[in-house]
């Protein structure tokens, strides 16, 4: 196992349209030490000022595409958003606990895994702990990195491989009326799995948010 860790959609709040983001960007990192450039953007990061949300908002409703089936995930913490994302259909599914709010399984060694987890960084600062942590835990990853905003939220695709594992991350800052949390959806394989592809365009897909 990795140690560490596509459709319109506009922000809603109690179900109104507020706004879409569309722009994309990539970039592709390596293990090679690199020292971070303050100047240096980080993608899929979107400006967006908290607001006061009502309780229980449709904050995100991403368009119906189809592909695969709609699963809710949560954590126990009360002000934690509460999610509704695709999995692959036949996956087996079940909640979890502490900050893991969804696990998941599928053919060809196929598993997924969905974290919620408050953070007290801005969107810019939390991606970089992330990939950091990921790059520590996994020495020699090559991870690719791709802008992926949605919703008015700050998101990334990431996706590589280390020793014989495959795997793609959709990483996500959330703010709620209390505080900003991470969300991951986590996808990983045996490097070559045939279904792989297949996971990964409905996993990495953007997710429906409430915010209690």
């Amino acid at each position: 196992m990795l140690a560490g860790g596509v459709c319109g959609c506009g922000k809603t709040t109690g179900g109104n349209a507020v706004r879409a983001s569309t722009t994309a960007a990539s970039t592709t990192t390596s293990s090679a030490p690199r020292k971070s450039d303050p100047a240096e953007p980080v993608p899929g990061v979107e400006a967006t000022p908290p607001d006061h949300i009502p309780p229980n908002a449709l904050a995100c409703l991403p368009a119906a595409t189809g592909n695969g089936r709609m699963t809710a995930a949560s954590v126990s913490d009360p002000v934690a958003p509460r999610l509704t994302l695709p999995l692959p259909d036949g996956w087996n599914s079940a909640p979890g606990s502490g900050d893991v709010a969804l696990t998941a399984t599928g053919a060809d060694g196929l598993s997924a895994k969905v974290t919620i987890t408050p953070t007290d960084l801005e969107p810019g600062g939390a991606f970089l702990r992330y990939g950091a942590d990921l790059r520590t835990a996994n020495p020699g990853v090559q991870v690719s990195v791709e802008a992926a905003q949605f919703c008015g939220y700050s998101s990334q695709l990431l996706g590589g491989s280390a020793g014989g594992v495959a795997f793609a991350d959709r990483i996500t800052h959330i703010w709620t009326n209390t505080r900003a949390f991470l969300v991951v959806v986590h996808l990983e394989g045996p490097a070559g799995a045939p279904g792989f592809s297949a996971a990964k365009s409905t996993v990495m897909q953007q997710f429906a948010v409430v915010i209690p």
